[in-house]
């Protein structure tokens, strides 16, 4: 009978992944299937607890990562994320206050990552952070 309580449990698990799509619920819905088969044929319950964990446990720490990284591919960065770690060259002096770099092309109003010494117009920057719309910017040779 406790054979039959792992299986609705597993199989309960296995179709709430459909709504997470984390790959968490399917891990230990596998376990818990294994728990209901090793329920099945050794009819211990600590047995069939001891396995569920272990499956669980091995699942959700080997199998989850690459099932998650060949469903989901490398995690790509857009939008202002995309621009952090790019060069740029500071266009008018850059400060604590601001100033413009051009960034890809465009000009953008940027402020000195560190605002204790100004960066000079033609100077090669790293974009550290795009706050808002103006991108945080620090020289090379710091």
């Amino acid at each position: 009978m406790a054979a039959f309580f792992w299986l609705i449990g597993g199989i309960a698990l296995i179709a709430a992944e459909i709504l997470s799509g984390d790959f968490f619920l399917l891990m230990v819905g596998v376990g818990a299937l294994a728990g209901a088969g090793t329920e099945w044929i050794f009819g211990n319950t600590l047995v069939s607890c001891a396995v569920f964990a272990l499956v669980s446990i091995g699942l959700v720490t080997f199998a989850r990562p690459w099932l998650k990284r060949r469903m989901h591919g490398e995690l790509v960065h857009t939008n202002a994320d995309a621009l952090i770690g790019r060069k740029a060259v500071a266009v008018s002096e850059v400060n604590a206050l601001g100033g413009q770099v051009r960034l890809d092309g465009d000009v953008w109003s940027a402020r000195a990552f560190d605002g204790k010494q100004p960066i000079a117009p033609g100077s090669e920057v790293t974009v550290v952070e795009i706050a808002g719309a103006t991108a945080v910017v620090m020289t090379d040779v710091e």
